[in-house]
């Protein structure tokens, strides 16, 4: 027969329980529900943001812009090698061959002696070795056979310097590669950031972008500042014609600039010649460490690294292609966001 028993009562600790973590439950709920979203960040704190990728950039623009002089300086000295190799081919070439005419004539006297069957071995070496013992050779056998032996020397280290510049070249590929991609990088991490804000503060941003551009675009004053003459001059007043153009990594003008292309680009107009990038622009010259010595057209590094450079515009001003998002302009010294260094007068 079946057991009809009552169901066993929960305890009074246990609905106790049950019951706190039902209203716990609840009260979770409710906060989720009731807590704000979290902030995402202002406009100020995004430009904050963005400039500091845009710094980090450019670091990463003079790396770039080193290794692309590099390499480009690698495949010139590539070139002559190869045509020096080319060239030194033809000679041993023609040399060889006077050595078979040489052969060819002592065959139709007579026969071919033993000094001469060496002389047309592969081995010039070994032929130099062994000719010793031999007492036929002319004074004129012995200078064919040296000029060759030189010849292939010269065309054997001409072609070992190839081959390691061509593995140099590979690396400064590859670095190359990885400075442009992290260039990519900084700029698009700078873009999402600004996709971020509202159409409205994205206005306002590009409307305080364009105040700064627009005021800088006007001459400023010297002041004080020693006026610009000869090279010097004729560089500030070639920079000063691309005033307005916008920055671009990499860029040596004239449609974009970014800070190192622009200062090279101005020299150059003026006739001098000055390295691509602003790590080899800071050891040009006489350095020049107070700003009120600076003369207008040096050259100013900023930030500890010396990643950015501008020319001197007097009053405390450089003329410079700042950054991403920027272009060609008039800027305060106190504003680039990085300490002066040090000036170089060219």
């Amino acid at each position: 027969m079946a057991s009809h028993r009552r169901p066993k009562q929960p305890s009074r600790t246990r609905v106790t329980v049950l019951t706190t973590a039902a209203a716990a439950a609840v009260a979770l709920s409710a906060n989720a529900a009731n807590a704000a979203p979290s902030e995402k960040p202002g406009r100020t704190e995004v430009k904050a943001q963005v400039d500091k990728l845009y710094e980090q950039a450019e670091q990463a623009t003079e790396k770039y812009n080193g290794a692309k002089e590099k390499q480009e300086k690698l495949q010139k000295e590539i070139s002559t090698i190869q045509d020096n190799v080319a060239r030194g081919q033809q000679d041993l070439n023609n040399l060889r061959d006077g050595l078979g005419s040489m052969a060819t004539a002592q065959y139709r006297s007579g026969g071919i002696d033993p000094s001469v069957q060496l002389f047309l071995s592969a081995d010039p070496d070994d032929y130099l070795d062994k000719a010793s013992t031999l007492d036929q050779l002319s004074g004129q056998q012995v200078e064919a056979l040296k000029k060759i032996q030189d010849k292939q020397r010269e065309l054997a280290q001409d072609r070992a310097e190839a081959t390691e510049k061509l593995k140099d070249l590979a690396s400064t590929r590859t670095e190359l590669g990885k400075k442009k991609k992290e260039v990519q990088g900084k700029l698009g991490e700078a873009q999402r950031l600004l996709n971020t804000l509202t159409a409205k503060e994205k206005q306002a941003l590009a409307a305080e972008q364009q105040r700064a551009d627009r005021s800088s675009s006007e001459r400023v004053q010297l002041g004080n500042a020693v006026p610009a003459s000869g090279r010097a001059g004729a560089a500030f007043s070639a920079a000063q014609s691309q005033i307005g153009k916008p920055y671009s990594y990499g860029a040596t003008g004239t449609a974009t600039f970014d800070c190192s292309g622009l200062t090279s680009w101005a020299y150059a107009q003026a006739g001098v010649s000055i390295p691509r990038t602003s790590e080899s622009q800071a050891n040009i010259g006489t350095r020049i460490y107070s700003q009120s010595d600076l003369q207008v057209g040096d050259l100013v590094f900023f930030f500890n690294d010396i990643h950015h450079v501008g020319l001197y515009a007097g009053g405390g001003q450089v003329l410079h292609a700042p950054r991403t998002g920027t272009v060609v302009r008039y800027e305060s010294m106190s504003t680039i966001g990085g300490p002066f260094m040090f000036g170089v007068r060219v």
